[in-house]
């Protein structure tokens, strides 16, 4: 349902932010397409061992850092050329996503203090919920004021939101992957498999050397 949802809206809020010159509606667009293969990338591994969940939630924080970069480059750019989106579309899309990325959100609650792969995928919706509801004030903004500049302060703030949840996700990762190699480490040195299968010829001199119950025990 999650991964319905947002490729929905990606196209959704990509098609519009294009038509009203929206950096902020754009940035969520993107946002949306990259939740929605994070999505799929968490499905494909979610009965994987430990150690694939954590190099694919690598590859989905590494996604939203690079999407982060892409929404800050483009609120510079929307900056300088000083575009100003229509506000009324930004506000009913932006409250449309609002609902979208709520919904997902809650479904996905009970997973915020999972392994990094599932932290990953409420970290996702958390953040579509944030950078909705901001939408929506970058469209009153750009109402009340005239200009673009409030919908490029969004874009930014989004965009820094990317940064600080695609950070979170691969550093999880990286500890549950360090995590995982001490521990398959420590099996392999301190208990190898079949450590208890001793071979014919050391239980057969462990036999002849029995001592007797009359030794004395040293």
């Amino acid at each position: 349902m999650a991964l319905a949802i947002n490729a929905g809206f990606f196209l959704v809020e990509m098609v519009a932010g294009a038509a009203v010159g929206s950096a902020a509606l754009q940035a969520d667009a993107l946002d949306f397409l990259g939740d929605a293969a994070n999505y799929a990338i968490s499905l494909g591994v979610a009965k994987k061992a430990l150690k694939w969940r954590s190099r694919a939630a690598i590859a989905k924080g590494a996604t939203m850092l690079g999407f982060a970069l892409w929404v800050l480059a483009s609120a510079v750019w929307h900056g300088v050329h000083g575009t100003v989106p229509r506000a009324e579309v930004m506000g009913v899309v932006g409250l449309a996503a609002l609902i979208a990325n709520g919904s997902v959100a809650l479904m996905l609650y009970r997973f915020r203090n999972g392994e990094a792969n599932m932290r990953a995928v409420w970290i996702c919706s958390r953040n579509d919920a944030m950078g909705n509801a901001i939408v929506m004030l970058a469209a009153m903004g750009v109402f009340g004021t005239g200009t673009g500049w409030p919908d490029v302060v969004v874009a930014a703030v989004m965009g820094g939101l990317g940064l600080w949840g695609g950070w979170q996700i691969v550093s999880r990762a990286c500890s549950e992957l360090r995590a995982d190699r001490a521990s398959a480490s420590g099996v392999e040195v301190n208990h190898p498999p079949n450590a208890h299968v001793l071979p014919a010829t050391v239980r057969s001199w462990l036999r002849r050397n029995r001592p007797s119950s009359s030794s004395p025990m040293l």
